[in-house]
């Protein structure tokens, strides 16, 4: 059966899926809105490349925003399992009429569940549905890379001309040659997420929040019906209560491309309904020559941080062992800065490694620590703010001049007893310190989000801004810091930014091509 009948097939299915039904709220929380996309957490986000020309021709093909369907399926993932089950038999009868021509396929070893490729290591192959390995296959050494350095871009736009520092989705997946891929977000549109990619051809990892039991039971059941499909459920244990993360790896025959975006998995988010903007980091990480890869001694700062985050994630082990048959050392300047919830204890100390603590980490392992008398100029873009207060900012402000939460420990605890003749002296240096600490934040912090004019000025109006978070009674709380808000205003006219980036001037001159004031903002 060829390629463009499955695709065919697949859309039939995906047409099938999308049911007129009322919305409906599950015992677990998660909502199903009417424009088909998960809602996690109501508190939370509720409401010119070398391949641009082959990318090109889509711009054509997509709806203009007020013929963007909006519908509401049947299951929680946007799915109807029912129905793709009966495409997926339909298919199976339709290759036992009219047989496939001659294909290279991979063989499969039952005692170790590993693949092996035949004839060609370039093929793109899917495991089974019983095999649990996703281990890729060694392919030859490229000669050239889109993105070998890295990159920051913002997202296409609809309506917005294209001049070259924005792209598309399409652009970064790259679906015709993509073997693997696995993708983490905070809100997701199955259907149309699945129109993006070849789902005939490729493995496909989600990393989902799913609260309960029921939830995961749920999902498994919607997706049993695409063997190529896993589902990966980061563990909501204790303190977590959100999985908010955003991450792709994409796996070619060449190279792996590791992205990092602002975006959820929603087309609104990708530009696509013209009224919100995100950025993206992207970088392509070349595969190494059979049998080479990387020891763990040797790989990067970068690369050890992103395999801790995978394996908190629970991610499948054979995908993260497959990491180390890339060559990570065009990271070697970058870091991996993640958070994951709950408590961090032990010798090990892995409160050093993530959050906040793990910035000011990684800051510091980078060479850009500021000394105490240096003051930091930080510009902080954002689309969701909470009960802010000088206290979680002096963590934020010291983690950017590469504290690893040591200082900001010593900071609020004063370790002598109030007999000890020192005493005084110790708590004098304190409130000064704290004082000098309040005046750098009050003269070089800046938050940057959009305000109410903004917003409403928009070209979607405030019936669009619902993944721009921010609530009356923070902003009226005695302890917020109101002399630190900017408002965000996107240069492209008429967008709202759903942004997350935090630059430091002085952090960026550093480098050997320090970026201008223009360039600061995406």
């Amino acid at each position: 059966m060829a390629d463009s009948d499955s695709d065919e097939d697949l859309k039939r299915a995906i047409q099938l899926s999308m049911q007129s039904v009322e919305p409906q709220v599950k015992a677990s929380g998660v909502q199903v809105q009417r424009n088909n996309i998960i809602n996690l957490d109501s508190d939370d986000e509720s409401t010119t490349d070398e391949f641009d020309t082959k990318i090109r021709s889509l711009d054509k093909d997509l709806p203009e925003p007020e013929a963007v369907s909006i519908a509401v399926s049947t299951g929680m993932l946007g799915l109807d399992r029912k129905a793709m089950e009966q495409e997926r038999l339909a298919r199976k009868r339709k290759a036992s009429i009219s047989p496939p021509p001659h294909r290279k396929v991979a063989r499969y070893n039952d005692s170790t569940s590993k693949v092996s490729i035949s004839d060609s290591a370039a093929e793109k192959v899917l495991p089974n549905k019983q095999s649990t390995s996703h281990a890729l296959p060694s392919l030859n050494y490229p000669s050239s890379l889109p993105f070998p350095n890295g990159t920051v871009k913002k997202t296409w736009l609809f309506g917005y001309p294209r001049q070259g520092e924005d792209i598309k989705i399409e652009e970064i997946l790259q679906k015709d040659d993509l073997t693997l891929a696995v993708l983490s977000s905070f809100q997701w549109d199955a259907e149309w997420l699945l129109r993006k990619l070849n789902t005939k051809t490729t493995q496909l990892v989600f990393v989902m929040q799913a609260d309960t039991t029921e939830t995961k039971a749920q999902y498994r059941q919607e997706t049993a019906s695409m063997p190529n499909l896993r589902l990966c459920f980061p563990s909501m244990e204790g303190q977590i209560n959100c999985m908010h993360s955003k991450l792709m790896l994409l796996s070619y025959p060449s190279h792996l491309r590791i992205v990092v975006p602002t975006a959820n998995l929603v087309p609104y988010d990708w530009g696509e309904t013209g009224v919100m903007e995100n950025m993206v980091f992207l970088i392509d990480l070349a595969r190494l020559p059979t049998p080479q890869s990387m020891s763990q001694q040797k790989m990067t700062d970068f690369g050890d941080d992103l395999i801790y985050f995978l394996q908190a994630k629970g991610l499948d082990q054979s995908i993260i062992d497959s990491l180390y048959h890339f060559d990570f050392s065009a990271t070697r300047d970058l870091a991996f800065v993640h958070t994951i919830g709950g408590a961090h204890t032990g010798d090990d100390e892995p409160w050093r490694r993530t959050g906040y603590c793990g910035l000011g980490r990684a800051i510091s392992r980078l060479g850009l620590r500021s000394n105490d008398q240096q003051a930091l100029d930080i510009n902080y873009v954002t689309s969701s703010i909470g009960s802010l207060n000088l206290e979680f900012l002096s963590t934020l402000y010291l983690a950017a001049s590469g504290d690893d939460g040591t200082k900001e420990y010593e900071r609020r605890n004063v370790t002598l007893g109030k007999k000890d003749k020192d005493y005084s002296t110790q708590m004098k240096r304190k409130t000064d310190a704290q004082e000098k600490l309040r005046k750098e934040i009050d003269e070089g912090f800046r938050i940057y989000f959009p305000s109410q004019d903004t917003v409403e000025a928009s070209k979607g109006g405030p019936s669009c801004g619902g993944t721009i978070c921010f609530q009356r009674k923070w902003w009226e709380s005695p302890t917020f810091p109101r002399q630190l808000m900017r408002d965000c205003k996107s240069r492209r006219g008429g967008a709202l930014m759903h942004n997350k980036v935090s630059l430091l001037p002085q952090v960026m001159s550093n480098f050997s091509t320090p970026p201008t004031p223009s360039q600061f903002f995406l």
